[in-house]
């Protein structure tokens, strides 16, 4: 009886068997100590109270050639982008240009009507008036008379 175990499932449903890696961690590398290229030299400095520092001189880092100061953004890219912020600017400009004269027109349309409207009223207030007032010369046209084409009044 050495026939493998299914362990309640038969044998026609079987699985293969599972590998199961296990990774294997790095030795890690020796650390070794990196000498500079050129050995610095040292500097000696008298302070004024008489004691002396020692030290190595420290160079300032220069920039690599490569890495050299760019604009982020091209002198022609920035002369187009303010093109069209002029460009928009006169567009609502010439916007309120025309906005103004149609505002303009509208108010001298109105000062016209009612300058007709002023002139009208003095003029009828002027036939009103001449027609109650008493002085003036008045022909009563009922009397007169009309013979041959002729107009005797």
């Amino acid at each position: 009886m050495n026939e493998p175990t299914t362990y309640g499932r038969s044998s026609e449903h079987q699985t293969a068997g599972v590998e199961v890696h296990t990774p294997t961690p790095l030795a890690p590398a020796p650390l070794a100590p990196v000498q500079p290229g050129v050995v610095p030299s040292v500097a000696s400095v008298v302070l004024p109270d008489g004691r002396v520092v020692t030290g190595y001189a420290v160079e300032p880092a220069k920039p690599h050639p490569a890495t050299t100061h760019k604009p982020a953004v091209s002198r022609t890219a920035v002369n187009i982008a303010l093109g069209g912020v002029g460009f928009l600017a006169v567009c609502g400009g010439l916007l309120l240009l025309a906005t103004f004269i149609a505002a303009l027109t509208a108010l001298i349309h109105q000062l016209v009507i009612l300058a007709a409207v002023l002139f009208g009223g003095w003029v009828v207030v002027l036939v009103i008036s001449a027609g109650s007032h008493g002085g003036g010369t008045t022909v009563n046209i009922r009397k007169a008379v009309i013979k041959r084409n002729k107009f005797y009044g």
